[in-house]
């Protein structure tokens, strides 16, 4: 091979293969969509710690998909390539909350889109997305389950407790109970009538409860 085989080759004839056009436009919708996702992660996360990280992986990850899947359309000898390095990688990362896995998926399927040249359906898909996660992740309602966690000295304390407690919630199951000499201890998943929550003030206030623990149930912890 000469040097003039070198400039002959085929790799610098894909250097034209995607238009700097085509680049920058896609480039910038998946910044721009990237960071509404981030927005939108931000406004409706509900776990324990907020973790900035993950929103700043989100941005990165619809650039960087939109960035494979440009160099993908633009040769398919390439795009196998890519399937078999991409099928060694293998990510380690735990995620810890279902939701998280929600906003992965956007991000990926955000990058594809735009990098396919569906640039209307990236937009108002995501619009319709983020409208539909933050109305229905941040509405908070009475039904939810909660667990009341009552610590009571003896056992008519402790039935006096959960016969209160059970008058003034629409639902109320026993999850577990410890007993102690001299203590006894009662945890109960409830659902509330409404959003009242007056009724533990009085169940601590009781003659033989030594305190009374209301804690929302998201199904990652018990009581």
């Amino acid at each position: 091979m000469t040097f003039n085989d070198i400039f002959k080759s085929s790799f610098l004839e894909n250097i034209t293969s995607v238009s700097l056009l085509d680049m920058l436009i896609a480039m910038v919708l998946a910044f721009g969509i990237g960071m509404f996702i981030f927005l939108v992660y931000k406004k409706t996360f509900s776990g324990v710690m907020y973790s900035s990280g993950f929103g700043v992986t989100l941005v990165a990850l619809t650039m960087i998909t939109a960035l494979v899947i440009l160099a993908v359309t633009s040769n398919v000898v390439l795009s196998l390539g890519m399937v078999g390095a991409l099928s060694i990688v293998r990510f380690r990362a735990a995620i810890k909350e279902p939701l998280d896995i929600a906003f992965l998926f956007w991000s990926i399927a955000v990058g594809i889109v735009l990098a396919a040249g569906l640039i209307p359906l990236a937009v108002i898909g995501s619009m319709f997305i983020g409208i539909f996660l933050l109305i229905f992740v941040n509405r908070k309602s009475h039904v939810n389950p909660y667990i009341v966690v009552i610590d009571c000295m003896d056992h008519e304390s402790e039935l006096q407790a959960t016969q209160y407690l059970s008058g003034q919630v629409s639902r109320l199951v026993i999850k577990s109970k410890t007993v102690r000499k001299g203590a006894v201890e009662v945890n109960a998943e409830i659902r509330m009538k409404d959003g009242n929550t007056d009724f533990i003030n009085v169940l601590a206030d009781m003659d033989g409860v030594n305190n009374a623990v209301l804690v929302s149930y998201n199904g990652d912890y018990m009581g």
